[in-house]
């Protein structure tokens, strides 16, 4: 298992994160990218999982049984 953190430029930088994401990743992003419009939509769909970072609570509950799935189903 490992960890990949990408600090992203331009929404287009979304496409080449893409390409270099191992299979069996498990994406996660604040949750504003939800309000994108079609980024949004799209990141929503592929089933990443978003995190409030103004509710640090809801957040580090998010990031536990996200960790506890992953564990569970062996993925990245």
């Amino acid at each position: 298992p490992f960890v990949i953190v990408c600090n992203h430029q331009a929404s287009l930088d979304l496409l080449g994160m893409v390409e270099v994401i191992p299979e069996r990743c498990v994406p996660i992003a604040k949750r504003e990218l939800l309000y994108l419009g079609t980024v949004g939509w799209a990141c929503w769909l592929s089933g990443m999982i978003f995190i409030d970072r103004h509710r640090r609570d809801t957040a580090i509950e998010v990031i536990s049984r996200t960790a506890s799935t992953m564990r569970r189903e062996n993925v990245r």
